[in-house]
């Protein structure tokens, strides 16, 4: 039988190696950059990454990268895997930080950085949850793979490069968005409007998007689903072509639908292009991987871990069978692309354990 308090406490005890070891890869910038034959989204994303498998080979796992695009870290045998999927790629640290954006820095029990909290400490934490079950020698019956992708900010085109070359995990879960377990996203829809000419293009702004109500209402898109909230339009861009704007909607609606209401607000000449579709995702609350992982979060916290939904959008959304699952806290919003990105060091201990418990709980049930 494992003894899930001895890997608790070889967490506790080793949390400072885990914080030096955070430090070492947050010190890389890694923004998108300028695309190079063997580093697609720049060098910071690439450096990030071969240093990040350097310290996982240090450790003695055994590791591989994809296309110098995916890393993977793997413990124990076979590709029936249980999988953790997150990225190294940050954005860009911009005006306004007290210290340096990567240098990790603690300020009263606080840590300070970009990428602290979105996404490599939280993925780091993960491998060093995995390392504690590995330095305890604990055999799993699934093998445990944590993916480091490095394009999940810019437009996640890492995964389908990793899911070419290996099966999908057979469960698991992305640490990019909030606790407890996050059982459904919502879709996420860019749509572009290409005018037939800048006067309807002004008077369209002003009745569907400047007007006095919810821009939402105007466009007849005033849709509620009772777990998913209320549909929003966001990320409003204009350009000398036109308008973009992403769509976050609930699954009681469809990109057909949306298209169909968008259309009846426009001239027969003016064209309206579905840039991308990322689908809803949805778990069963009572699924075996909700109920393990809500279990891990209730026994680490000692709060409620009924499951959520969530409006973001995550890795969940490309990589099947995973859903999102940390780093965040009920009441913590809004920080991770903002200067002075920010996580506490008990957080983050919080959630290495919470991590090494979810690992052990899934990689030993036999109903996946």
């Amino acid at each position: 039988m494992i003894s899930e308090d001895i890997v608790l406490q070889h967490i506790e005890k080793n949390a400072q190696k885990m914080i030096d070891g955070i430090s070492r890869i947050i010190s890389i910038r890694s923004e998108r950059g300028i695309p190079e034959k063997e580093a697609p989204y720049g060098q910071g994303p690439k450096q990030a990454l071969v240093e990040t498998l350097r310290l996982a080979d240090s450790m003695g796992f055994e590791t591989e990268m994809i296309e110098n695009q995916i890393g993977i870290v793997k413990y124990g045998q076979g590709d029936e895997y249980i999988g953790i999927v997150g990225h190294l790629d940050v954005v860009e640290a911009k005006d306004g930080w007290t210290s340096d954006p990567y240098t990790l820095t603690e300020r009263n029990g606080r840590l300070y950085a970009r990428g602290i909290l979105d996404n490599k400490g939280p993925i780091l934490a993960n491998l060093y949850a995995l390392k504690a079950i590995k330095d305890l020698g604990i055999e799993l019956k699934h093998p445990i793979w944590i993916v480091f992708g490095t394009n999940e900010e810019t437009g996640m085109e890492d995964i389908p490069v990793f899911l070419k070359h290996k099966k999908p995990p057979i469960a698991g879960w992305t640490p990019d968005n909030k606790f407890p377990v996050v059982y459904a996203e919502r879709g996420r829809a860019v749509f572009r409007i290409v005018f037939s000419d800048r006067e309807h293009e002004r008077d369209w702004l002003n009745r569907y998007l400047l007007a006095n109500i919810p821009k939402e209402k105007a466009l007849g898109l005033d849709v509620k689903d009772t777990e998913f909230g209320t549909l929003d339009i966001r990320n409003t861009v204009l350009d000398e072509e036109g308008i973009a704007f992403a769509v976050s909607y609930p699954p009681c609606i469809d990109t057909n639908q949306i298209k169909d209401c968008l259309k009846k607000t426009l001239k027969d000449n003016e064209q309206l292009i579905l840039c991308s579709d990322w689908k809803p995702v949805f778990f069963d609350k009572d699924s075996t991987l909700c109920k393990i992982l809500r279990s891990a979060y209730e026994d680490i916290t000692g709060l409620d871990g009924t499951p959520t939904t969530t409006t973001g959008g995550t890795y969940a959304k490309r990589v099947p069978n995973i859903l999102p699952f940390g780093p965040s806290f009920p009441g913590q919003k809004g920080i991770g692309h903002l200067p002075d990105e920010w996580m506490d060091i008990q957080d983050l201990i919080m959630n290495t354990k919470i991590y090494g418990l979810s690992m052990i709980r899934l990689g030993m049930e036999d109903s996946l």
